[in-house]
């Protein structure tokens, strides 16, 4: 008797998996936002049919509004804050040294100086050479004239935020370099030229915060 109920029960238990299954929907449902739900796929550099997006803020009610730039006030995962300057009449690079290095207060781990070296040798050796000394492939064929020899006593004076003016905006003969390195990799990258540099020497009579500025 126990068995013919058992055999029943197990029949009903595939007739309902059975019945469930069937008539699954295979496609979602209504979405209520869906630019929200689904990206609009966009291809680098490709020209976008204009009478779709616009990149006119005015327009922006008529058609897709799509600038390429980053929402104000935004910050890449994993970049830094922008750092606050002062201004003097002389502009921003007079204040420069003013900047502290917030690799400074946290060490910088094994991989992290590695990584700024293969950074200075992909974007800074090719002028400055791979020990610093003015000496790269650019310098040496005559192509570009004055290049800096980081290992001079004027750079290793120099604060790490005047460098890292210089890395951001350009000096001199050489251009700016922000859209090629994350703040936190030129600040890694100065670490990682104080390594290149012989200790400072100071002025007799001198002192480190009066160098700094020069």
């Amino acid at each position: 008797m126990k068995r013919i109920t058992y055999i029943i029960a197990l029949f009903f238990i595939v007739i309902i998996a059975a019945s469930s299954c069937d008539g699954v929907r295979r496609e979602p449902g209504s979405v209520y936002m869906p630019d929200m739900s689904y990206s609009r796929a966009y291809e680098s550099y490709a020209a976008r049919d204009t009478d779709v997006f616009t990149n006119n803020f005015t327009n922006k009610g008529e058609k897709i509004f799509y600038n390429n730039v980053p929402p104000a006030g935004t910050v890449k995962r994993g970049e830094l804050y922008p750092t606050e300057q002062l201004t003097d009449t002389l502009g921003t690079y007079a204040t420069s040294y003013t900047l502290k290095n917030p690799y400074d207060t946290i060490a910088m781990t094994k991989f992290e100086m590695s990584e700024a070296g293969r950074l200075f040798n992909v974007n800074c050796a090719i002028c400055h050479g791979a020990k610093g000394g003015g000496n790269g492939p650019i310098a040496t064929a005559g192509h570009v004239g004055g290049v800096a020899n980081l290992t001079a006593d004027a750079y290793v004076k120099m604060t790490d935020g005047t460098m890292f003016h210089s890395i951001a905006y350009g000096k001199g003969v050489m251009g700016s370099y922000a859209s090629q390195v994350t703040r936190a990799q030129r600040w890694m990258i100065i670490k990682y030229i104080r390594t290149l540099q012989p200790k400072p020497t100071l002025e007799k009579g001198a002192d480190s915060t009066s160098m700094a500025k020069k």
